[in-house]
């Protein structure tokens, strides 16, 4: 029964990942986040002309423009929801940890942004046409790559969890130890008071043992992909001389991407947890944390892998 429990969990994620593709919905979103988009663009260049003709008082509202871009662009096509969101379903994790991740990637991504106009104006000389073909060209399947990446290494750690837990029972603790006593008192980490073995692996420990290499990878795979609104904006600014009001915007856009990231790291985890409450026992919940891994990691790195090659 828990393997029958275990594989309709597994089944009714793939499942609900395959409707949202086959009915369209996606892409209705898509299209609607486009629309915002070219609309936040066009309200964007009629703030910088204002600003380059000397007023100021265009900065705020410009600020407020590049955070509304910043959200119709994470809304649309993008990668880093997809990569927080894939991980908060897969992964024992908090809502909160996660959503600061969603932070850092976004902020990490406009920080990317800076770099590469900052250099490529001020050490090469790179025209806006160089910068942004670089950033479309390389950097862009480069982070679709590193993604597919994080998602073959889900399944990998899903299938080395798997291959810990091979002739477990499926339900209880009956280790068949020549001892006998009674396993119902636990100390706090999860290990028998009497004989000391820790009989399955606790759900903190899982999300303790996420360490700084998960957030690296999760940042960093967003963030080798700058923004091309935000290289937009810092090149002209750049070349107005207020590269100061470019960076504030970028920050800003970066926001309004995190609002969005932010959103899906909350609902992925709360996915999750809701799809695993009706599951009692750590031994069973041991089972289905490596096959969720598997599941969406393979998704991840199919649908990454693709995005990648078509960028080639």
């Amino acid at each position: 029964m828990p393997r029958l429990v275990i594989l309709a969990v597994v089944v009714a994620v793939l499942a609900g990942l395959a409707a949202l593709y086959l009915s369209g919905a996606d892409r209705a979103v898509q299209a609607w986040a486009l629309e915002g988009q070219r609309e936040t663009q066009n309200a964007m260049a009629g703030a910088l002309r204002a600003l380059r003709a000397g007023d100021l008082a265009a900065v705020g509202p410009l600020l407020a423009i590049c955070f509304g871009y910043g959200f119709f662009h994470a809304a649309g096509p993008g990668h880093g929801k997809l990569l927080i969101g894939a991980y908060g379903a897969a992964a024992e994790v908090g809502a909160v940890k996660l959503s600061l991740v969603a932070l850092a990637s976004s902020l990490a991504q406009g920080l990317a942004a800076v770099a590469l106009v900052g250099a490529g104006v001020a050490i090469w000389g790179w025209s806006r046409t160089r910068m942004t073909d670089l950033a479309d060209d390389l950097f862009a399947p480069l982070s679709f790559g590193a993604i597919a990446l994080i998602g073959v290494w889900l399944v990998l750690r899903g299938l080395g969890g798997m291959w810990r837990l091979r002739g477990q029972p499926a339900a209880g603790h009956d280790h068949g130890n020549d001892h006998d006593h009674d396993h119902a008192h636990h100390g706090p980490d999860r290990t028998c008071a009497t004989c000391g073995h820790a009989h399955a692996p606790d759900p903190a420990a899982i999300a303790r043992a996420r360490d700084w290499r998960d957030i690296a990878a999760l940042i960093g795979a967003v963030a080798i992909r700058p923004c091309t609104g935000a290289l937009f904006l810092l090149i002209l600014t750049a070349q107005m001389g207020v590269f100061w009001v470019g960076v504030l915007g970028t920050v800003a856009m970066a926001l309004g991407t995190a609002s969005v990231t932010v959103a899906v790291a909350v609902s992925a985890v709360g996915l999750r947890r809701g799809m695993l409450a009706g599951l009692s026992g750590n031994a069973t919940l041991a089972r289905v944390q490596p096959m969720l891994e598997i599941g969406i990691g393979l998704v991840v790195a199919v649908v990454a892998g693709q995005f990648a090659l078509r960028l080639i």
